[in-house]
């Protein structure tokens, strides 16, 4: 787990509470894309709320998993996970990224989330971020995800953003990550509404003159197989 305050252009140093943003990876290899999705919605938060002082806390989970395991079994944490659950548990803002696997979270991210009491995150705003190798499960952000932080009472953001391996290589991955950024600042900061790198709900990619042009022709296609 690592904490760092970045210094920003403009901030006044005692002037304000920092705003604790805790960032919660589950990411299972060293070099994780879960990881790389989670420091990139950190730096589009921090980016959006300004000269707002920001405290940043990164919870790895894959360096915790044998802890977190002697904790189900004993009910006793080790104390760098006693001081990740405090973290979370004392968060202003809550970034949560896992990879998906079997159409859902990761077993090592839903273990760590039993072990948070049930109503330390109640009103907590929640961005719920995933990633998988196929735009076919993105579904689980609201099929798993969504209801887990519902069940702890976490104010979950109604944008969340999954992440499919040929994402990273597109164009659209990063303004959906500066948008969920933006929405997430907004929640730290009310007074401030979502703008930079924001795009307005419904126009988030151009309008094409046919959106169905690329459709086939169902007929068609019956016609193919002979029906």
């Amino acid at each position: 787990m690592s904490t760092h305050t970045p210094p920003r252009a403009g901030s006044t140093p005692g002037a304000a509470r920092p705003v604790h943003l805790v960032v919660v990876s589950a990411g299972m290899s060293d070099a994780s894309s879960t990881r790389l999705l989670a420091d990139r919605l950190t730096e589009a938060t921090r980016d959006a709320l300004g000269p707002a002082p920001v405290r940043i806390t990164r919870v790895d989970l894959r360096p915790l998993a044998h802890a977190i395991t002697d904790h189900l079994l004993t009910g006793f944490p080790a104390p760098d996970l006693r001081e990740a659950l405090e973290a979370v548990s004392g968060a202003d803002a809550l970034i949560a990224a896992t990879p998906t696997f079997k159409a859902s979270y990761a077993g090592l991210f839903k273990s760590f989330f039993d072990l948070v009491e049930d109503d330390a995150l109640e009103g907590l705003p929640v961005l719920v971020a995933a990633t998988g190798g196929t735009a076919r499960h993105s579904l689980m952000l609201d099929t798993a995800l969504r209801p887990l932080f519902a069940y702890l009472k976490a104010l979950v953001l109604p944008l969340g953003v999954y992440a499919a391996t040929e994402d990273w290589a597109g164009e659209e991955l990063p303004a959906r990550i500066r948008r969920a950024g933006a929405h997430l600042a907004a929640q730290l900061a009310p007074g401030r509404a979502p703008g930079a790198g924001d795009t307005p709900a419904g126009q988030a990619q151009p309008l094409r003159d046919d959106v169905f042009a690329d459709v086939p022709d169902f007929a068609d296609l019956l016609a193919r197989t002979g029906q």
